[in-house]
């Protein structure tokens, strides 16, 4: 079979422009609200009637609220990335921290005790002086 190829549309509708976002929440309200159960009050009532299967004609979302939809879906968004980078660098940050952490902690440690050993060296070797000082007879 020889097809043509067929001319592309001059515009696509974009779903933000085919759903109004006032009827999609009005569904959603409704869909989350249990429905009353009808009650006949006559027997020409209790026959239901038979289910209208007519297409609905989208309606467009205004033009001038999408640059509000946009922005808030762009805050949502950014907040969002924003969450999952802070947990992911707080992680990566303390996995390589820990090891950096542990070699300095271990240094520290290592000059406390030196210098706490002179100390006490110095501190000794001057009381030793001063009670051989106080034993010598002048």
């Amino acid at each position: 079979m020889n097809t043509l190829p067929r001319p592309h549309p001059a515009h696509v509708p974009t779903l933000t422009e085919v759903i109004e976002v006032d009827e999609l929440t009005a569904v959603v309200d409704l869909a989350s609200q249990p429905q009353p159960v009808p009650v006949p009050t006559s027997p020409a009532a209790a026959s239901p009637a038979p289910p209208s299967h007519a297409p609905v004609a989208p309606q467009p979302i205004p033009l001038d609220s999408l640059p509000v939809l946009e922005g808030q879906l762009a805050q949502r968004v950014l907040n969002d990335v924003q969450r999952q980078i802070d947990s992911m660098l707080e992680f990566r940050l303390r996995e390589a921290m820990a090891p950096v952490l542990a070699r300095h902690s271990e240094a520290i440690v290592r000059e406390l005790k030196d210098e706490l050993a002179r100390t006490m060296r110095d501190v000794v070797a001057r009381s030793v002086a001063q009670e051989v000082a106080k034993l010598r007879p002048r």
